[in-house]
């Protein structure tokens, strides 16, 4: 299948693109048919330039475009203008209208986002902003550390606190089984003594 799509351009961080007709099956930068346009994202406004004698001859004999290449084609009114080809109007009054649109479009030549200066990059401003961020960050791991250390010793005191707790009901159950032991040995002791007391009775009974 042919396909309409972008074909980078341009520096790094300073993208521009071709729009170019390839095979389906060729990778994003390797070999084109034909270049039917042009696009550049950051200028004011985006510049678009096609030529509409190409594309919609492509577009006719069942080129598909990518969704960012068809994003364009609509801004640019060439969908439109296919739309109306299909419908019999000749192709080279629809060449010329895009020819007069594109003649009306006033875009400036400054770019959105400006090339940076010598040190400037985005690379260099983010190892300044880490370099103004390390103290800071460098304080609260010593801050973090400081919160741990209480929360060891708040853990301490409480293990401390429960220890004793348990050591003191320990102590209780032990002190209740005692009083307990003596208590059923001292019944044991007066339920023996009044079963001697009745086989005595019994003797002498006897």
């Amino acid at each position: 299948m042919v396909r309409i799509r972008l074909r980078r351009m341009g520096l790094k961080g300073q993208p521009s693109y071709r729009i170019v007709v390839t095979d389906q099956r060729s990778p994003r930068d390797g070999r084109f048919i034909e270049i039917i346009g042009f696009h550049n994202p950051r200028t004011e406004p985006a510049t678009d330039n096609i030529k509409e004698d190409r594309a919609l001859h492509w577009l006719n004999v069942g080129a598909q475009p990518s969704d960012a290449v068809k994003r364009i084609l609509q801004r640019t009114g060439t969908l439109g203008r296919f739309e109306r080809l299909r419908k019999g109007e000749a192709v080279e009054a629809l060449v010329a209208e895009a020819n007069a649109q594109l003649a009306e479009v006033q875009v400036s030549p400054k770019t959105r986002y400006a090339a940076p200066a010598d040190g400037q990059s985005k690379w260099k401003a983010a190892e300044r902003a880490a370099a103004a961020a390390a103290p800071a960050a460098e304080a609260a791991v010593t801050e973090a550390k400081d919160v741990v250390d209480e929360i060891k010793e708040d853990v301490k005191k409480v293990e401390a606190v429960v220890e004793d707790a348990v050591e003191d009901v320990v102590e209780a159950v032990k002190a209740g089984a005692k009083k307990a032991k003596a208590k059923v040995e001292e019944v044991v002791e007066d339920v023996v003594e009044a079963i001697e007391d009745a086989v005595e009775g019994d003797k002498d009974e006897a």
